[in-house]
C-alpha cells in the first residue's frame, strides 16, 4: 500500500525555478517528480560513495608530503 506524498516547502533561487518549471513543461512531468528524482539520485550517488568507502577502509593512505615526495622520486614534479 503507498503512503500518500509529503507536503514541504522548498525555496529556489528564480533563475532555477523558472528552469525548473520549463524543464517540466517540456518533459509533460510535474516539478515534484523531478524534484524527487533529483533528491533520489543524490541519495543514491551517497549510497554508493559509503559502499565504495567501506570496501576501501583498508587500503594503506599517504599524506599530501608523502604524495609529493612520491611525485618527485618517479620524475612526475
Amino acid at each position: 500500500m503507498n503512503e500518500p506524498s509529503k507536503r514541504s516547502t522548498v525555496y529556489f533561487e528564480p533563475e532555477v525555478h523558472q528552469a525548473l518549471r520549463l524543464k517540466a513543461a517540456y518533459t509533460h512531468r510535474s516539478v515534484s517528480e523531478l524534484v524527487n528524482e533529483a533528491v533520489r539520485n543524490i541519495l543514491y550517488e551517497d549510497q554508493e560513495d559509503l559502499a565504495t568507502y567501506a570496501n576501501r577502509v583498508s587500503e594503506s593512505t599517504m599524506t599530501y608530503e608523502e604524495l609529493l615526495n612520491d611525485l618527485k622520486a618517479h620524475g612526475k614534479i
